[in-house]
Parts: structure tokens; C-alpha cells; sequence
């Protein structure tokens, strides 16, 4: 993974962005004083949030998970419904 600083990146962002599209690099990460301030990845390949469905398998849900959600309620809204 290549790093450049902010000045080359500026004056070759064209060559940078072409180099991700082509696949010649993952990532570049672009530095501000010597350190990491971003990173220039391909749109398909940034990181996604946690997705609906990541423990699917993982436990069982019990038949009576719903049997407690009135009294839930009443302590989220401070005794009040």
C-alpha cells in the first residue's frame, strides 16, 4: 500500500485514481505531515457497516423473546406508556 504525501497527491490525483481503477493498487493512503489523513480505495471495495443479519445461525431465539416487551417499554419511557 503506497503512500503519498498531501502535495503529490494533488498534483496527481488523475494517475492515483487510475491506478485504483486499473487495480494496479488497493489502496493509497495520503499523508499530511507525515501521517495517514485518508485513504483512496475503489467505490466497490470500502468497507461496509455491520448488515442486518450478521448472526444469522450464530444463537436461537427463543419462541417467548416478546413475552417482556411491555414492561421494556414502561422502563425506557420511565414508567410511563
Amino acid at each position: 500500500m503506497p503512500h503519498v504525501n498531501m502535495l503529490q497527491a494533488k498534483s496527481s490525483l488523475s494517475r492515483l485514481v487510475e491506478s485504483i481503477e486499473q487495480g494496479q493498487e488497493r489502496e493509497i493512503v495520503i499523508a499530511r505531515n507525515g501521517r495517514p489523513a485518508a485513504k483512496l480505495v475503489p467505490l466497490d471495495t470500502m468497507p461496509i457497516g455491520k448488515r442486518i443479519g450478521v448472526a444469522k445461525g450464530k444463537f436461537e431465539v427463543p419462541d417467548n423473546i416478546d413475552t417482556h416487551n411491555d414492561e421494556v417499554v414502561r422502563m425506557f419511557l420511565g414508567g410511563r406508556s
